[in-house]
């Protein structure tokens, strides 16, 4: 293995153990200050980008998981009074899912508390360091 092939690996290996740190981190603090997980937070997030709210499968597209994984977090968060679902007018088959006023209440306060940690893991990075991060993860998700 070249150099080159071996700094690529360990570039890889650093953004898992940087993300999984950073997502532990979140699912600890959801779970001790909100009592919720990453999974009803996501949706939650997703929802409050679509007031007027979103059938189920678009929101299963908008996360980037399963119909099934999305319908028993939503059905959880309806059971709590955050999200409402909807019949779609004319498909029987679709429901359209939305925050309740509760549930806006929630991810307002679980945002602004996902901002604060956020900042404090990102604390030591000033911010030239931040933009070349950026700009690196930006290009290996354009590369093929």
């Amino acid at each position: 293995m070249t150099d080159a092939a071996r700094l690529r690996l360990r570039l890889w290996l650093q953004m898992l153990k940087a993300t999984r740190h950073v997502e532990l981190e979140v699912r600890e603090r959801l779970r001790l200050d909100f009592d919720t997980t990453l999974p009803r937070f996501d949706v939650l997030a997703a929802l409050s980008r679509h007031p007027e709210g979103l059938r189920l499968s678009d929101l299963s597209k908008d996360l980037m998981v399963s119909n099934g994984n999305v319908t028993v977090v939503v059905d959880r968060l309806v059971a709590d009074g955050h999200v409402e679902r909807l019949p779609v007018p004319g498909d029987r088959r679709a429901w359209q899912v939305r925050l309740t006023e509760a549930g806006n209440v929630a991810i307002a306060d679980m945002a602004r508390a996902h901002r604060g940690w956020i900042e404090t893991m990102f604390a030591t990075l000033d911010d030239a360091q931040i933009a070349v991060a950026i700009e690196t993860l930006t290009a290996i998700r354009k590369h093929p």
